[in-house]
């Protein structure tokens, strides 16, 4: 392997992304046995981060090759050169500082996990040669194994007792419930702090000791009392697990518990992201007069985004329940087998299987997914596990929230959102999105998400303005820059921030065009003009059909070359004649005749750029009979004209330029990925294929519209 590295070095060449290049080549020449190289690469890289400590970004690879040079110095062995360095740095680093590198001298999933890494590289490298990125991946892997097989032994006792000169923690608090439950947590303190502090809180159903205790400690290191607690059935918890259902009262019965403590002054913040999120709305459905403020990331609603959206049930998180429940803390197996879902998707779709059999073609039963398929509608189940309607306007402490317009579950982070402003016109509520992921969205981005560059402004800390958000409304200090307005959100394209007093506010006109049976090239047109007299449009989709799939809606990559057009319909705009950015939630209003009694609907909205690539924008999937009322199930009337409102779509913003054009596509969802509504106006969840009967018929009509934010005349950024 040193001699692949030394003849990978020998070619490489630096990159445009000089963070990428030293990245790579430092890796490559400490497998190479090029140690003050090494450092120096890691010092060229630091210069280049803008991490709030950068300066200790990959130190456990600086410190590997400083043992090793001095090894070869000394003649001494590698642990008698590692050990005093390493507790030398400890010692001379602030809690934040130390917490924040305790975490690098121990592998994420252990020596065995770093093994099977490189087994699998070394499984694809079984060939007569190897590209140049398979060669930096292998030696990157064959790295990482070795360092850590010499450093985390030795780095394990020092970082424990570092931890314990410097907090008090314990693993094993039991908390009960007022129903008499019992739920398990971890509680790190600040050691010498006498007096009462306020508590950071995170409630999670995903439980790791450890992880909880680095949680724990960051929040402790900052001047808080760090708790992360489990959910009901986990970790200690004797209680059997039921995922969503306890959570709203659950987390105040921990928080009661906080404020008892003599350590507590009675003040509690609570963040973190999805399921934490979710937790903390759940916790505001009766808010607990100790709560004062919660930061939720990329928050899930059951029943508004998974495992249903817009009353359509998703494969997407199939698993999850199994991930979560299978025993007291995650099982990671089952939720990596991806082979296993597919085939499960990929089988349901073949054989035209009830929605609710879906678990039989698994072989396992759901009854998770059993229990959830019974509440199609978003009824008193779903409702009363977070604040419904007019409960939200009882929510007066200050919020955060932080999303991303790539998020899966957009839609339930924007709903708390939304229907906080709705009921609460005045609520102290702050939003920042961006170009993040679900995951991306709780750290502050990634440089390249699904093959799109970001714009280098848009990668933030999503921990650090948590910590500062807590520190603005518990401690009197000062509100996080980025927050200048309710609404804090990055304009793709421009690399620029801009904030507006409310989603509405993020344009200043909306554009609406109407679909027509124009044609352009291999699509129809959009128009401004409203038709006199609409015409039609004829759209028809064989259920029973398992050869295709339609509505390929799903972002990834999210800059395409080419589209499947295979089915659907295709509109496009005129071309813009200056910059314009979409900012905001699109809508739209669809009118239309079928045949059936229902449908499931897909609309994509795409940026067709100048030079002919698709940027998807956004996208809507929703239930044609839910939706005016997703708690009500209202079917079509075959042969009759309805009209079909839709608004729950991805808020995005992105600045268009001089030329680009829209592309809407609209489609039938029928895919392995998602119910599929065979329009009898039975139980979507028992409808088969033998229910698909003739050919599903849609007469699209001409003054259907869609409606698109648009702030014309944007600022040059």
């Amino acid at each position: 392997m040193p001699e692949l590295a030394r003849k990978v070095l020998a070619s490489y060449q630096p990159q445009a992304d000089q963070k990428a290049f030293f990245d790579a080549v430092f890796r490559l020449q400490l497998v190479a046995g090029q140690y003050a190289e090494a450092q120096k690469s890691i010092a060229s890289l630091r210069l280049r981060s803008k991490d709030t400590f950068a300066d200790l970004l990959f130190k456990q690879y600086e410190l590997f090759a400083e043992a090793r040079l001095r090894q070869r110095q000394n003649g001494a062995s590698f642990g008698t050169n590692f050990k005093p360095r390493l507790t030398t740095l400890f010692a001379g680093l602030d809690d934040r500082r130390a917490v924040a590198i305790s975490t690098a001298f121990s592998s994420r999933d252990g020596i065995i996990g770093l093994q099977n890494d490189l087994n699998n590289h070394l499984s694809t490298a079984k060939k007569d040669s190897l590209t140049l990125s398979e060669a930096i991946a292998l030696c990157s892997s064959y790295n990482t194994l070795q360092v850590y097989k010499q450093i985390e032994a030795i780095a394990l006792p020092v970082v424990k007792a570092d931890e314990e000169r410097r907090f008090i923690r314990d693993d094993s608090v039991l908390i009960k419930t007022k129903d008499g439950a019992t739920l398990s947590a971890v509680v790190v303190r600040k050691r010498g702090i006498t007096a009462p502090q306020p508590t950071a809180l995170l409630f999670f159903i995903y439980s790791n000791t450890d992880r909880s205790l680095a949680e724990a400690k960051y929040a402790a290191a900052r001047g808080y009392v760090g708790i992360v607690a489990d959910a009901r059935g986990k970790r200690l918890s004797p209680d059997p697990v039921a995922p969503y259902e306890h959570e709203a009262k659950d987390v105040n019965s921990v928080i009661d518990w906080i404020v008892k403590q003599p350590w507590s002054n009675g003040k509690v913040g609570m963040y973190g992201g999805s399921y934490s999120g979710f937790a903390q709305w759940a916790a505001t459905k009766y808010l607990h007069p100790a709560l004062k403020t919660i930061v939720p990331y990329v928050a899930a609603i059951p029943g508004q985004g998974l495992p249903m959206e817009n009353n359509v049930f998703l494969n997407a998180n199939y698993q999850w329940a199994f991930y979560v429940t299978n025993n007291k803390y995650v099982d990671n197996e089952v939720n990596n087998d991806n082979q296993r879902w597919r085939r499960m998707r990929n089988q349901w779709y073949q054989t035209g299987a009830a929605y609710s059999k879906i678990d039989s073609i698994d072989g396992t039963p759901n009854p998770w997914l059993q229990r959830w398929l019974k509440h199609p509608d978003y009824d008193a189940f779903w409702q009363g596990m977070v604040p419904y309607g007019k409960e939200f306007a009882n929510i007066t402490i200050p919020v955060l929230s932080i999303t991303g317009y790539y998020d899966d579950g957009q839609i339930s982070a924007l709903h708390y959102v939304t229907e906080h402003f709705k009921h609460k016109p005045n609520a102290d509520h702050y939003l920042i999105i961006g170009p993040y992921d679900h995951f991306g969205a709780q750290q502050g981005g990634l440089p390249v998400l699904r093959e799109y560059n970001v714009d280098p402004v848009a990668l933030i800390d999503t921990k650090e303005i948590t910590f500062n958000w807590l520190n603005y409304v518990l401690k009197g200090g000062q509100k996080p820059a980025l927050l200048k307005d309710r609404i804090n959100y990055e304009v793709m394209g421009a690399n620029a921030w801009q904030h507006a007093p409310s989603i509405e506010k993020m344009s200043n006109t909306s554009l609406i065009l109407y679909l027509t049976d124009q044609k352009d090239g291999d699509n129809y047109r959009l128009t401004r003009q409203k038709p006199k007299i609409p015409r039609a449009l004829k759209q028809e989709v064989d259920l029973a059909d398992r050869t295709t799939w339609n509505n390929d809606y799903y972002p990834d990559p999210i800059v395409r070359k080419t589209l499947n057009r295979s089915n659907g319909l295709f509109f496009i705009s005129d071309p813009f004649d200056q910059e314009v950015s979409i900012n905001g939630l699109f809508s739209g209003e669809l009118k239309a005749i079928i045949n059936k009694k229902d449908m499931d609907i897909g609309v994509v909205l795409y940026e067709v750029t100048p030079q002919g690539e698709f940027f998807e924008l956004s996208y809507y999937l929703g239930r044609a009979s839910y939706a005016r009322d997703a708690s009500h199930r209202n079917l079509l009337k075959p042969g009759v004209m309805e009209t079909i409102p839709f608004s729950k779509t991805r808020l995005v913003s992105r600045q268009l330029r001089k030329g680009s054009r829209l592309l809407v596509v609209l489609n039938i969802d029928k895919n392995p990925f998602a119910q599929i509504n065979y329009g009898t106006g039975k139980d979507v969840s028992q409808e088969t294929i033998r229910d698909a009967g003739s050919p599903l018929t849609i007469e699209w009509f001409t003054d259907s519209f869609i409606k698109i934010p648009v702030q014309e005349n944007p600022a040059r950024f």
